[in-house]
């Protein structure tokens, strides 16, 4: 049997021993833990195109470069090429797009990352007001080179003074000379307040719609006297005719020198008018004076093309 004593020594022996294990294997240096040989999963959205892949590189940078993924100047890219690649990491890649805006009498040359009309007018610092419109709409996808067309539309209420003619009594005088004007009340214009609803588009009315109007100053009426005197000359009796030539008040005469005036009275009807000579004729046989179409209808019908008439001249 062994004794109390050799039984003392074994067992601290071989508590010493496992002790020394323990420490040996506690202390004893790990490997260490490395993601440079590890296939890392990554997801990359490329502006809108959705995909997986795997890689074994250290940085977004060397990713791009083993995945032939190139960016423009104006592209961007988060996280930044400097960046760790990490397991399960997202990329994501932003395609600018060059642009053009049309907006308040000028170009816009830029480039956009927006995806829409309205983000591309927001980066370009283009801001719209609630009428204005946009070609195309706001929410239509931004292609390659796209025009974008701003048109201003703006409403406004003016106010405007408008002037009001005043009207005109004529009176008659057998005292005075027919071309003789006597204003007895000159007349005076009046005013009106107007407002408008104005439409602009670019700047430019496009409508102006009248609300409503009240008189702020009322007209005064004009009362004149005309003369209706007039002292003739010689006359003579004959076919009258008429010709277009000034359209007014005209006529030629072989008796009457141009720039005077005739009283011509139609025979068969009496109306009468006065005439200024501006011409030479008429040369048929019996035709004392040619009457320019307008006068000519003020005292006979066109129809008939020749009257019989009184001719004779003004002196007065």
């Amino acid at each position: 049997m062994i004794s109390n004593k050799y039984s003392k020594i074994i067992i601290t022996t071989m508590l010493a021993l496992i002790a020394y294990k323990a420490f040996a294997f506690f202390n004893s240096p790990s490997p260490a833990l490395s993601f440079e040989n590890a296939s890392k999963s990554i997801a990359v959205n490329d502006n809108g195109l959705i995909y997986s892949t795997t890689s074994q590189v250290d940085t977004v940078g060397d990713f791009l470069k083993e995945k032939n993924l190139t960016l423009g100047e104006h592209d961007q890219l988060i996280p930044d090429k400097n960046s760790s690649l990490l397991p399960d990491m997202n990329i994501d890649i932003r395609r600018a797009k060059e642009i053009k805006i049309l907006v308040d009498g000028k170009t816009i040359a830029n480039w956009t990352l927006g995806q829409t009309v309205s983000q591309a007018l927001a980066e370009n610092n283009v801001t719209l007001f609630r009428l204005d419109k946009t070609d195309p709409d706001l929410d239509a996808p931004i292609g390659d080179d796209a025009t974008i067309t701003v048109t201003r539309i703006n409403i406004e209420n003016v106010t405007e003074d408008k002037d009001i003619p005043f009207q005109t009594i004529n009176q008659t005088d057998p005292k005075l000379g027919w071309r003789e004007v006597d204003i007895t009340t000159p007349g005076i214009k009046g005013t009106k307040e107007v407002k408008y609803q104005v439409t602009y588009k670019n700047g430019k009315v496009i409508s102006k719609v009248a609300l409503s109007s009240s008189i702020v100053k009322e007209p005064v009426t004009q009362v004149q006297t005309k003369g209706t005197y007039v002292k003739v000359g010689s006359s003579q009796s004959g076919q009258g005719t008429w010709y277009s030539y000034m359209g007014g008040m005209f006529a030629a005469s072989l008796t009457i020198p141009r720039g005077g005036y005739a009283r011509v009275t139609n025979a068969q009807n009496g109306k009468s008018i006065i005439v200024q000579i501006n011409d030479s004729g008429p040369y048929g046989s019996g035709r004392i004076i040619d009457l320019d179409k307008v006068a000519f209808s003020k005292i006979g019908d066109i129809g008939s093309g020749v009257i019989n008439v009184k001719v004779e001249k003004v002196l007065n």
